[in-house]
């Protein structure tokens, strides 16, 4: 049976919950006047908003749910937090919680600079998976034209309509994936739309 979190559409920005796996307990999150109040899995605590160093913001779609994003913060001591747009809410059912999970992030974000903040903010993906990414989808497309160009000389019009399509494809699926998620920096006025629902 699916659990109703404190986060739909009418509830506060100030509060952001999901449940990373059916099995597990919901992440509940809270923004306070003393800073990001977090439980996760039995344990809790409050990071104040000038102590949070880092925050990741990415699209990060999964088999259940193509339109996902996640957010990574990072305490000064070493502790982590992530933040995903989604919910579990049957074995088969991911669902979407675009409108609350935005609200919570932008409500952090004004919250951070209030509080002024030093935190490095960053979008996409680390610079050294981008690039073997972009290196790995060129071997891919100079082997897929290679293809092409053999399926035309040979004469194989299906495989070379095969090959469009899967190119076609291809490009729907990865490629939103990987233009999204360009390494970048941003500030606390200026979110990355790209990487928020």
């Amino acid at each position: 049976m699916p659990t109703e979190l404190p986060n739909d559409d009418n509830a506060s920005s100030l509060r952001y919950a999901y449940k990373a796996s059916l099995m597990g307990s919901a992440y509940l999150f809270e923004l306070t006047d003393k800073g990001l109040s977090w439980k996760i899995s039995g344990r809790s605590g409050v990071w104040a908003y000038r102590d949070i160093a880092s925050v990741n913001l990415s699209f990060r779609p999964t088999s259940m749910q193509a339109h996902r994003f996640r957010a990574d913060l990072r305490h000064k001591d070493g502790g982590r937090i992530r933040i995903v747009s989604t919910n579990w809410q049957t074995v088969s059912l991911m669902t979407p919680q675009d409108n609350g999970y935005r609200a919570f992030i932008e409500a952090l974000h004004a919250r951070m600079a209030r509080a002024g903040s030093t935190a490095k903010l960053t979008g996409g993906l680390p610079f050294h998976i981008y690039v073997a990414a972009l290196a790995f989808i060129g071997l891919l497309a100079v082997a897929m034209a290679g293809l092409f160009v053999r399926a035309l000389m040979t004469g194989e019009h299906a495989g070379a309509v095969f090959l469009v399509a899967f190119a076609l494809l291809f490009n729907w699926q990865i490629g939103g994936f990987i233009r999204r998620n360009k390494p970048i920096t941003y500030t606390f006025d200026h979110l990355p739309e790209a990487l928020l629902p």
